[in-house]
């Protein structure tokens, strides 16, 4: 308020100005993000309760919301299922650091078009629908701030938007309030995970900076938000039965339901029952139960608040509601999505696994001589940081496979002596029972991984002898070996190879278990780890985007024997030899030389016959 020059000619405009002062100066209220929420934001039309938050409604967001402001909390995770209000969290948390306690924040969303998304129908809005965010952020293009779809500015900070799949969004970029949304979706970029990195930049910021990350987990082992939950105190919703007054975790094996007379589920029928005392909890007391609950931690807490929490808590869906949406899910074949978006867990995929035990009991005496079945001779080759491992494969009719010797060269192979080792295997002569001489046909080594340029070299020098770089390339339908290119930086012929086709192939002839086309046959001189390295992979089955997809994943640290045979098979498929036809003609020329080494006969004396009307004397002069 502006006071003239005879406002302060009396005593009564003395105090109005007194009064000016203080109220210009009066610090704001000491408010919890969730009492100034409460106070302040007002959702808007459309949501399932517009009007003035009220936590009372949802009390398991007020301590996540709270925490904000708590200087010993620099990490929040939230682990949730769909509709609990994570995003409702971040926009509360983002207007208080607007308008009550001004800092600069950075938001980021999976992708450009769910950044799009939750500006247009979240974020917006909801900055219109409250006088005192709206007042506070500068307008669209006026000269008082920035307003636009890669910032927005206010008194005192600045909130910043970045997507997961554009490095260019977060180089640069920090900020002491960060927000992760929906961060199983996000991107791996060259330089690591963006939550990472955004995490990393914000160090400057000291004990200011806080970080919160929420998302619907995926799959086991790969989720990064069940990666950071479990590196939290993991904390779990607490409530207290109205029956026993027992205090209870809710789980979806505790919610049944029965089938009608016509034999199918019947989901209007769902009730939750107790697992202390077996009572059932319907929808009314679950929502009078939230009220009482309370959060709390299995672990310790040092710094990182981490909190599961699924679909079974909403106070706007009912058990019935819970149940048909799984039955959908079933029906459809899409259980994952149910697993991992209603109850907010990791979903464990199925695989399939060879038993590693039951090859190894195939193992046959070869005698250290090549079958002689084989035809052709072909090697796989992995380069590891401190040695290369050698597989040799024989190849007989209909592709039945022998595996001959798989060999462990150590040594650094970024020097010559170890390629010199791998001489003195790659270019030996092989001898089968019979005494026939065999030579590797063609070799494969990885370059995809260590000792790149050594690798290249070793190629070039070879490249004549068949001896070729490939790098694996992984998905489905892959083709087994593609045509060279030399654009790489040893300017060496580099094969691509669809490892995962050639894993399917290994992994269905691995079943097969009676000799003939496709079996495979083990020396004897295999060792145990060999065949636990083989069979170090699992096919599962993933969900992405609605459809299947096979894929492998590792049950074992180590796989080198598998990558070796799959290279093998490699350079059997680039070599492009019939070896049916070549077994034939090899079969010819034995049997020739059978033919040959047979004893001459003496051919018998036949008896004097006299020519009868020749000459005299002319007798047969074949006796």
């Amino acid at each position: 308020m502006l006071m003239s020059k005879q406002d302060f000619s009396n005593p009564e405009g003395i105090q109005r100005a007194i009064r000016a002062a203080k109220e210009f100066l009066r610090p704001p209220p000491d408010l919890t993000p969730a009492e100034w929420a409460e106070t302040n934001i007002k959702i808007p039309l459309g949501n399932a309760i517009p009007g003035y938050i009220r936590f009372d409604n949802a009390p398991y967001q007020r301590e996540p919301l709270d925490l904000f402001a708590d200087p010993s909390v620099e990490r929040i995770t939230l682990m949730w299922g769909a509709q609990l209000g994570k995003t409702q969290l971040i926009n509360c948390a983002i207007g208080f650091f607007i308008e009550h306690d001004p800092s600069s924040q950075l938001m980021m969303q999976p992708s450009q078009g769910d950044l799009h998304t939750w500006l247009e129908t979240k974020l917006n809005p909801m900055v219109d629908a409250n006088p005192v965010l709206n007042d506070r952020i500068a307008k669209p293009r006026s000269r008082e701030g920035v307003n636009n779809q890669a910032m927005k500015s206010y008194p005192g900070g600045f909130l910043m938007f970045a997507w997961s799949g554009s490095p260019r969004t977060m180089r640069g970029r920090s900020a002491p309030k960060i927000y992760c949304d929906e961060v199983d979706g996000y991107e791996y970029t060259a330089e690591g995970h963006p939550v990472n990195l955004l995490w990393q930049r914000a160090a400057t910021f000291g004990d200011q900076r806080k970080l919160f990350v929420t998302s619907t987990p995926t799959i086991k082992g790969s989720s990064f938000v069940e990666k950071s939950h479990t590196s939290g105190d993991m904390r779990k919703f607490w409530l207290t039965c109205p029956h026993c007054e027992e205090r209870i975790v809710l789980e979806w094996k505790a919610i049944i339901w029965q089938k009608g007379e016509d034999g199918e589920h019947d989901p209007s029928t769902a009730m939750y029952y107790c697992q202390e005392c077996g009572a059932g909890i319907d929808d009314a007391q679950k929502r009078a139960m939230l009220r009482t609950g309370e959060w709390v931690a299995e672990r310790e807490f040092k710094g990182h608040a981490s909190y599961h929490l699924s679909e079974l808590y909403s106070p706007f869906r009912r058990w019935r509601d819970i149940v048909q949406s799984f039955l959908e899910k079933k029906h459809s074949g899409d259980i994952q999505s149910f697993v991992n978006v209603s109850l907010a867990e990791t979903y464990e995929e199925e695989g399939e696994a060879i038993d590693d035990h039951a090859l190894s009991a195939r193992r046959e005496p070869f005698d250290g001589k090549i079958p002689e079945e084989v035809v052709i001779l072909t090697a796989g080759v992995d380069v590891q940081g401190d040695r290369l491992e050698v597989s040799i494969i024989g190849w007989g009719r209909d592709d039945e496979s022998y595996v001959i010797s798989h060999d462990v060269l150590y040594g650094d192979p970024s020097t010559p002596s170890t390629w010199t080792a791998l001489d003195s295997l790659l270019f030996a002569t092989y001898e089968t029972h019979s005494g026939r001489q065999l030579a590797i046909r063609a070799s494969c080594i990885d370059s995809g991984g260590h000792n790149t340029k050594a690798v290249y070299d070793y190629s070039k020098r070879n490249y004549a002898r068949r001896v070729f770089a490939v790098k694996g390339m992984g998905g489905e339908g892959k083709p087994v070996s593609g045509r060279p290119s030399k654009n790489n930086i040893g300017r060496c012929p580099l094969f691509p190879v669809g490892v995962d086709t050639i894993k399917e192939l290994l992994f269905a002839r691995m079943r097969i278990v009676g000799e003939g086309a496709g079996y495979i046959h083990f020396s004897d001189q295999l060792s145990d780890e060999y065949f636990r390295q083989l069979t170090a992979e699992q096919i599962v089955v993933k969900f992405h985007r609605g459809f299947q997809k096979r894929t492998f994943k590792k049950m074992r640290p180590r796989n080198e024997a598998l990558d070796c045979f799959v290279y093998a098979v490699a350079a059997q498929a680039i070599l492009n030899i019939n070896v049916n036809s070549l077994a034939s003609r090899l079969d010819s020329v034995q049997n020739q030389q059978n033919e040959d080494e047979k004893p001459v006969a003496k051919a018998a004396k036949k008896p004097f016959v006299p020519r009868m009307g020749g000459r005299t004397g002319g007798f047969a002069k074949n006796w």
